[in-house]
């Protein structure tokens, strides 16, 4: 493990000069991700410049009470090591964690569906009710929350609805969120009081500006339709809604949330390029999964993950075993606690592989 800070506190500085050189402050694409490099590799080399510390002073401790023979000067010198014992423990084990291979995709930002799925009006309403969590969340994170497309359900909330989220990390916090969500609760339009189960799919696609997909505009079907919903008479006057067909693939992306055709096929194409890229991620994590399986993610949207059970005031989180008893401050977007438990999960995970293929 020394071995390997050392490489990254000389990459460390190495970037760190980069960034005074003229040529690079000169390239704002070249600066930017310089930067992001040097911040990423900062994170290390500060635990690791107080780990060494400790160490150094560990073994100026541990010399220092071979040849003292004084009983008070030797007593305050094993108090230090007593302290500076634990501390490095933990330094050590910080900076494992940091050194864990990192998701690249953790600081992209995200593209979140949100679909109603078994259950009916029921399912729509609780993708309504999803929607408004993650936008919650979002809000007291301070990221950027923007509707991409949606359509209505007959009873309110969303058959589907696909929001744009920019801001820091959004992808590493949230993509533990794709999977089904499944609630179990009594309707509105449940006259016996009977408790139903209904389920949503989330889906949450990381986004780059420089989408690592390459599209063949010759490739895509481009399809102008008149908007359904929410908008007033604009809505059945001109066809402003964007369908755009990927022939090779065949999947299709629909947006009808701007008034102006031009915005409408500029965030379709945006979606689609995240969908593309998406497919790829899924295949390369299916290949992993086939020689390891990933307790937290699997890459299969339709494992069931989380359960929302309204009787008992319940969330559940199938792939940790991990329950809370307080759903209405789930549902206004305090989610932090299941993410933070799913990443630490995932760290287990990444550690426990590295130790099988050392």
């Amino acid at each position: 493990m020394i071995d390997k800070l050392r490489e990254i506190k000389k990459r460390y500085e190495a970037v760190r000069d980069e960034l005074a050189e003229p040529e690079v402050m000169s390239d704002m694409k070249a600066f930017a991700k310089l930067s992001k490099e040097y911040k990423d590799l900062e994170k290390i080399v500060v635990k690791y410049d107080a780990y060494d510390l400790a160490l150094s002073n560990l073994e100026n401790a541990k010399a220092i009470l071979q040849t003292e023979k004084d009983p008070e000067f030797r007593d305050l010198t094993k108090a230090e090591i007593s302290e500076l014992e634990p501390q490095i423990e933990t330094l050590e084990e910080e900076l494992k964690t940091l050194l864990i291979p990192k998701d690249p995709n953790d600081d992209k930002n995200a593209l979140l569906e949100i679909r109603g799925g078994t259950g009916g009006d029921e399912a729509a309403i609780f993708a309504g009710d999803l929607y408004r969590m993650y936008q919650r969340f979002a809000e007291k994170i301070g990221w950027k929350f923007e509707v991409m497309s949606a359509t209505e359900g007959t009873a309110g909330g969303y058959k589907e609805i696909i929001v744009s989220i920019e801001g820091e990390e959004v992808y590493a916090k949230l993509k533990f969120e794709s999977g089904v969500h499944r609630v179990q609760r009594v309707p509105d339009t449940e006259t016996q009081g009977r408790v139903h189960t209904s389920a949503a799919t989330v889906a949450v696609l990381p986004e780059d500006e420089d989408v690592e997909v390459e599209l063949n505009m010759s490739d895509i079907k481009k399809d102008t339709f008149r908007a359904s919903g929410a908008g007033g008479q604009h809505v059945n006057k001109t066809e402003s809604a964007i369908r755009l067909t990927h022939l090779p693939t065949g999947v299709v992306v629909e947006c009808q949330a701007e008034r102006s055709q031009i915005k409408n096929y500029e965030r379709a194409l945006k979606v689609l390029k995240a969908r593309l890229y998406d497919l790829e991620l899924q295949k390369k994590q299916a290949e992993t999964s086939a020689a390891r399986k990933s307790l937290v993610r699997s890459g299969d949207r339709s494992e069931k993950i989380r359960t929302y059970n309204y009787p008992q005031g319940r969330v559940t989180d199938h792939r940790i075993n991990f329950s809370v008893f307080n759903l209405p401050m789930v549902m206004n977007g305090e989610i932090e606690e299941f993410i933070e438990k799913l990443r630490i999960a995932e760290n287990a995970e990444k550690m426990a592989n590295s130790v099988k293929t050392d």
